[in-house]
């Protein structure tokens, strides 16, 4: 039987966690316009390649492909009534990939709405997250993640139906950009000073921040983090730089080289997870892991 997540961290493990899945999809012929989580049913051999990379290449914890894979998003392409389905699928192939020891992260992104308009109720949402939280551990996943946040309440309520309804670690993931100040914020306006104790009241067993930066600008989020709650497990993972607009295609220049060389800072700022978000290849990550590795002995 898998060691909880949070009891590995609390015993003093460094984890690797996974990279980039959007990228990768798009480089294996995802079209625009497609349903990235209608692959779990369609293309089920190609999202398990992906998986397994990952593992290959040393990442302890992978991900699932059902970020964008609530009823509200899945809806605008005819596919909410298969809600259930894709995600309990999306965690079963992440399940194949990392066998009996590795650990599977169910990914819940945003729906999209935001609350403050009234265009839904947060009952809905509520609703919306529990269902794809469930199928999700239905699938296999140890763990729901909650990621790529940048509303509160949105995250609080997605993190407390899983919370309620499922018997996973919870990891709850906001993304922050530099103000012209100087400070990182939300889009919403909040700082990562002001997120762990409303999310850890909430239900979330490990906090962090992902996308929205490369590596580097990560280190200062997470020192902010971890100085406003000295205990909570930490997870990072940056984009692999800031995304580029050249000759039509969205770029990532960071490279592996470059990703890893900030595993070191990330460490020393209180991170306990380490992995990649967009643009990061599973290069990105064995490099990563070996840093990890050399930090530890």
């Amino acid at each position: 039987m898998r060691d909880k997540i949070v009891n590995k961290v609390r015993s003093g493990k460094i984890l690797t966690s996974d990279g980039a899945w959007g990228t990768f999809l798009h480089q294996k012929g995802l079209k625009p316009g497609e349903c990235p989580e209608s692959w779990n049913l369609n293309k089920p051999d190609d999202v398990l390649d992906i998986a397994r990379s990952y593992i290959l290449a040393g990442a302890e914890m992978i991900e699932t492909n059902s970020f964008g894979g609530n009823r509200f998003k899945l809806k605008q392409y005819g596919l909410a009534e298969k809600t259930m389905k894709i995600n309990e699928a999306a965690a079963k192939i992440s399940r194949q990939a990392a066998g009996t020891d590795k650990h599977v992260l169910g990914s819940v992104g945003p729906t999209g709405i935001i609350l403050m308009m009234g265009e839904v109720k947060p009952e809905e949402l509520y609703n919306a997250f529990k269902e794809q939280a469930v199928a999700l551990e239905k699938g296999g996943a140890d763990a729901i993640i909650v990621e790529t946040m940048s509303d509160m309440e949105e995250a609080l309520i997605a993190v407390k139906a899983a919370r309620d309804n499922t018997s996973c670690e919870i990891i709850c993931s906001m993304t922050f950009e530099k103000t012209t100040s100087g400070d990182y914020k939300t889009i919403m306006g909040i700082s990562p000073s002001e997120i762990p104790e409303k999310l850890i009241d909430a239900g979330a067993d490990i906090i962090g921040s992902n996308c929205g930066n490369g590596t580097k600008g990560m280190v200062d989020i997470a020192r902010e983090l971890r100085k406003a709650n000295a205990d909570i497990p930490i997870i990072i993972y940056g984009n692999a730089g800031m995304p580029k607009y050249l000759k039509g295609q969205t770029v990532f220049e960071e490279t592996p080289e470059e990703t890893s060389s900030y595993v070191p800072q990330l460490i020393d700022a209180g991170v306990n997870i380490i992995g990649g978000c967009c643009g990061t290849t599973p290069e990105h990550i064995r490099q990563i892991a070996e840093k990890v590795r050399h930090y530890m002995l």
